[in-house]
């Protein structure tokens, strides 16, 4: 019998970026993201990779999880938009990037290319085999359902991934979306 490899992906805590709607840098965690993890446990004894972004580090720090930072773990690159807030957008760009999953007029990653790179770090997590805790982004997460899901890259936006949550993959051949009771 083929064992059962998991995954579980840490939405990082919550920041004033998050929370003011900008295109977020690399700032830190803010009070109330640390106050929120105290409710997130992930897996115990699994390999623990984290985003390079200090939110992921300091997330995975605050669960007390030593962790390698990953590059395939980083943000969706906003390109010029880093540290703008989605208001000041002109409403063409904004629609644009809500709706075309390839979409780089911001000159950062588009939404596919995102899709891809979790595609390929997943698989690489599959052929590994080791159960694994990854300290991610909302958007990294969001990539890592659709891959599981086999789902169209235009579904990116339709799927809400709260700070501080934790969706678990399973992997027996093939990849598996496992939700929990609240």
């Amino acid at each position: 019998m083929q064992t059962v490899l998991r995954v579980d992906l840490v939405g990082h805590g919550l920041t004033e970026a998050v929370r003011k709607a900008r295109f977020p840098v690399d700032e830190p965690l803010d009070e109330s993201g640390r106050v929120a993890l105290r409710a997130c446990v992930p897996l115990a004894g699994a390999r623990v990779r984290t985003g390079p972004e200090r939110r992921a580090r300091e997330t995975a720090e605050a669960l007390g999880l030593v962790g390698e930072p990953d590059s395939r773990l980083r943000d969706l690159d906003a390109g010029a938009w880093r540290g703008g807030e989605m208001g000041d957008l002109a409403q063409d760009q904004l629609f644009a990037w809500l709706t075309d999953p390839e979409f780089r007029g911001h000159g950062g990653e588009s939404v596919t290319d995102l899709v891809d790179r979790v595609r390929f770090w997943l698989a690489e997590i599959a052929s590994v085999g080791h159960d694994t805790v990854a300290v991610t982004h909302p958007a990294v997460i969001r990539a890592a359902v659709l891959v599981v899901l086999d789902a169209p890259a235009k579904s990116f936006w339709r799927i809400d991934i709260a700070p501080a949550s934790i969706t678990r993959l399973h992997h027996r051949g093939h990849w598996t979306l496992r939700t929990s009771a609240g």
